[in-house]
Protein backbone atom coordinates (compact mmCIF):
# COMPACT_ATOMS: atom_id res chain seq x y z
CA UNK A 1 0.00 0.00 0.00
CA UNK A 2 1.41 3.05 -0.76
CA UNK A 3 -0.47 6.68 -0.24
CA UNK A 4 0.63 9.97 0.37
CA UNK A 5 -0.61 12.10 3.13
CA UNK A 6 -2.80 15.06 2.72
CA UNK A 7 -5.34 16.82 4.96
CA UNK A 8 -8.11 14.68 6.30
CA UNK A 9 -11.20 15.16 4.40
CA UNK A 10 -14.05 13.53 3.91
CA UNK A 11 -13.01 12.77 0.43
CA UNK A 12 -9.71 12.00 0.79
CA UNK A 13 -9.00 9.37 3.60
CA UNK A 14 -6.47 6.99 2.03
CA UNK A 15 -3.57 8.75 4.37
CA UNK A 16 -3.73 11.63 6.39
CA UNK A 17 -2.29 13.41 8.83
CA UNK A 18 -3.67 15.67 12.12
CA UNK A 19 -0.11 17.53 12.55
CA UNK A 20 1.25 18.98 9.16
CA UNK A 21 4.67 19.22 11.39
CA UNK A 22 5.62 15.82 12.01
CA UNK A 23 3.94 14.32 9.17
CA UNK A 24 3.39 17.40 6.56
CA UNK A 25 0.89 17.02 3.38
CA UNK A 26 2.97 15.38 0.84
CA UNK A 27 5.28 12.96 2.73
CA UNK A 28 4.83 9.73 1.52
CA UNK A 29 4.04 6.19 2.95
CA UNK A 30 3.84 2.27 1.97
CA UNK A 31 2.94 -0.74 4.10
CA UNK A 32 3.73 -4.18 3.39
CA UNK A 33 2.11 -7.48 4.57
CA UNK A 34 3.34 -11.13 4.54
CA UNK A 35 1.53 -13.63 5.86
CA UNK A 36 2.30 -17.38 5.97
CA UNK A 37 2.06 -20.42 8.05
CA UNK A 38 4.25 -18.65 11.00
CA UNK A 39 2.45 -15.72 10.81
CA UNK A 40 1.95 -11.99 9.74
CA UNK A 41 4.81 -10.03 9.42
CA UNK A 42 4.36 -5.87 8.59
CA UNK A 43 6.69 -3.54 7.03
CA UNK A 44 6.02 0.54 7.40
CA UNK A 45 8.12 2.63 5.48
CA UNK A 46 7.52 6.64 5.32
CA UNK A 47 8.98 9.49 3.07
CA UNK A 48 9.67 13.08 4.25
CA UNK A 49 8.17 13.23 7.63
CA UNK A 50 9.67 15.38 10.72
CA UNK A 51 13.81 14.24 10.85
CA UNK A 52 15.17 13.05 13.50
CA UNK A 53 12.59 12.03 15.49
CA UNK A 54 10.90 8.48 17.20
CA UNK A 55 7.73 7.69 16.46
CA UNK A 56 5.12 5.50 17.77
CA UNK A 57 2.71 3.33 14.98
CA UNK A 58 0.72 0.67 15.40
CA UNK A 59 -2.48 -1.16 13.43
CA UNK A 60 -5.58 0.36 14.40
CA UNK A 61 -9.67 -1.41 13.82
CA UNK A 62 -10.77 0.84 12.03
CA UNK A 63 -9.92 2.81 9.18
CA UNK A 64 -8.53 6.80 9.21
CA UNK A 65 -11.43 9.58 9.26
CA UNK A 66 -11.33 13.45 9.73
CA UNK A 67 -10.21 13.02 13.14
CA UNK A 68 -7.69 11.09 14.84
CA UNK A 69 -9.92 8.80 16.95
CA UNK A 70 -12.27 7.74 13.89
CA UNK A 71 -9.22 5.01 13.30
CA UNK A 72 -10.56 3.31 16.89
CA UNK A 73 -8.38 1.26 19.33
CA UNK A 74 -4.89 -0.65 18.82
CA UNK A 75 -5.64 -4.48 16.84
CA UNK A 76 -5.17 -7.57 19.31
CA UNK A 77 -4.73 -10.70 19.02
CA UNK A 78 -6.37 -11.71 22.46
CA UNK A 79 -8.82 -8.67 22.89
CA UNK A 80 -8.48 -6.82 26.33
CA UNK A 81 -12.04 -7.50 28.13
CA UNK A 82 -10.75 -3.57 29.41
CA UNK A 83 -10.48 -0.81 27.06
CA UNK A 84 -8.57 1.57 27.04
CA UNK A 85 -6.21 -1.31 27.01
CA UNK A 86 -2.85 -0.50 29.21
CA UNK A 87 -2.48 -3.63 30.57
CA UNK A 88 1.10 -5.54 29.57
CA UNK A 89 -0.72 -8.91 29.26
CA UNK A 90 -2.66 -7.44 26.18
CA UNK A 91 -0.93 -4.35 25.02
CA UNK A 92 2.48 -5.75 24.03
CA UNK A 93 4.47 -6.38 20.65
CA UNK A 94 3.33 -10.05 20.54
CA UNK A 95 -0.45 -9.10 20.79
CA UNK A 96 -0.28 -6.15 18.89
CA UNK A 97 1.89 -5.30 16.29
CA UNK A 98 3.77 -2.61 17.13
CA UNK A 99 6.14 -0.45 14.34
CA UNK A 100 8.22 2.26 16.00
CA UNK A 101 10.63 3.78 14.23
CA UNK A 102 13.18 6.72 14.26
CA UNK A 103 13.35 8.96 11.29
CA UNK A 104 17.15 9.85 9.51
CA UNK A 105 17.89 13.54 8.73
CA UNK A 106 15.72 13.40 5.47
CA UNK A 107 12.56 12.50 7.74
CA UNK A 108 12.46 8.97 6.61
CA UNK A 109 11.92 5.79 9.04
CA UNK A 110 11.63 2.20 8.12
CA UNK A 111 10.10 -0.14 10.85
CA UNK A 112 8.95 -3.95 10.69
CA UNK A 113 7.11 -6.52 13.07
CA UNK A 114 6.73 -10.11 13.17
CA UNK A 115 3.39 -12.06 15.40
CA UNK A 116 2.47 -15.50 15.54
CA UNK A 117 -0.91 -15.05 14.41
CA UNK A 118 -3.42 -13.37 11.55
CA UNK A 119 -5.70 -10.46 11.23
CA UNK A 120 -9.33 -11.28 12.03
CA UNK A 121 -11.33 -10.53 8.99
CA UNK A 122 -12.19 -6.90 8.47
CA UNK A 123 -10.87 -5.93 12.00
CA UNK A 124 -7.51 -4.29 11.11
CA UNK A 125 -7.99 -1.46 8.77
CA UNK A 126 -5.11 1.19 9.39
CA UNK A 127 -1.95 2.35 10.78
CA UNK A 128 -1.66 5.05 12.85
CA UNK A 129 1.52 6.98 13.44
CA UNK A 130 2.05 8.42 17.30
CA UNK A 131 3.61 11.34 18.91
CA UNK A 132 6.21 8.90 20.64
CA UNK A 133 7.37 5.59 21.50
CA UNK A 134 5.00 2.90 22.77
CA UNK A 135 5.29 2.72 26.37
CA UNK A 136 5.43 -0.50 28.53
CA UNK A 137 5.35 -0.34 32.17
CA UNK A 138 1.64 -1.18 34.09
CA UNK A 139 -1.11 1.26 33.11
CA UNK A 140 0.97 2.86 30.64
CA UNK A 141 1.74 -0.03 28.09
CA UNK A 142 0.63 0.37 24.28
CA UNK A 143 0.18 4.53 24.74
CA UNK A 144 2.24 6.27 22.44
CA UNK A 145 0.62 9.82 22.67
CA UNK A 146 -0.99 11.49 20.16
CA UNK A 147 -2.53 10.55 16.83
CA UNK A 148 -0.49 12.33 14.28
CA UNK A 149 -1.77 10.64 10.93
CA UNK A 150 -3.19 7.14 9.79
CA UNK A 151 -2.86 5.11 6.77
CA UNK A 152 -5.73 3.20 5.67
CA UNK A 153 -4.43 -0.43 4.64
CA UNK A 154 -6.74 -3.93 3.39
CA UNK A 155 -5.06 -6.19 5.32
CA UNK A 156 -5.61 -9.17 4.20
CA UNK A 157 -7.12 -12.38 6.18
CA UNK A 158 -5.45 -15.71 5.74
CA UNK A 159 -3.09 -14.80 2.52
CA UNK A 160 -0.56 -16.69 2.28
CA UNK A 161 1.78 -14.95 0.17
CA UNK A 162 3.16 -11.52 0.12
CA UNK A 163 0.91 -8.69 -0.36
CA UNK A 164 1.92 -5.52 -1.40
CA UNK A 165 -1.22 -2.84 -0.84
CA UNK A 166 -0.79 -0.15 -3.07
CA UNK A 167 -3.23 3.37 -3.67
CA UNK A 168 -1.73 7.16 -4.63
Amino acid sequence: MRAVFAEPRADVLRAVTFDNAAVPPGARVSVVERTGHRGTAVQLRLHGIQPGRTFGAHVHTKPCGTRPDHSGPHYQHVKDPKQPSTDPKYANPRNEVWLDFTTDRRGDGTSSASVAWRFRAGEARSVVIHEHATETGPGRAGMAGARLACVNVPFEQGSNNRTSHSQG
